[in-house]
């Protein structure tokens, strides 16, 4: 999915307009809820470290989450703010745990790459 697109739906479902968040290419979103000043850096350490999947443990548990306002759905994994958007168009019906394991793949992906695509940064002005 491109990069526009994508940003747009994680606006869609992220509906603080003062949350930060950092997007990674294969559409996982760290959500940094105590942002540092290198906010990209910070996303990267937590993805680096909760984002590729292992199974047999919690690196490899998700949930699957029907978001409002967008299309397709969120999955979860073991940290609550490393979130993975999954489009209708990369799952063949609505099976959740399909859906849950191609939302994991993607997260898993984004995990090993570490590729920032896009950065909104809410942080007051100094």
């Amino acid at each position: 999915m491109e990069t526009r697109p994508l940003v747009e739906i994680w606006r869609s479902i992220l509906v603080d307009p003062e949350v930060c968040w950092v997007l990674f290419e294969n559409g996982t979103c760290v959500v940094l809820t105590e942002p540092a000043e290198d906010l990209d850096a910070q996303a990267r350490d937590i993805l680096r470290e909760f984002g590729p999947a292992r199974a047999g443990g919690p690196a490899g548990d998700f949930g699957v989450i029907v978001p409002q306002g967008a299309e397709g759905w969120v999955v979860t994994g073991w940290h609550p703010d490393v979130l993975t958007y999954v489009a209708p168009s990369e799952v063949n019906g609505t099976d959740q745990l399909r859906i849950g394991l191609t939302g994991r793949a993607k997260r898993s992906r984004d995990g090993g790459e570490l590729r920032v695509v896009h950065t909104e940064d809410h942080r007051p002005r100094r």
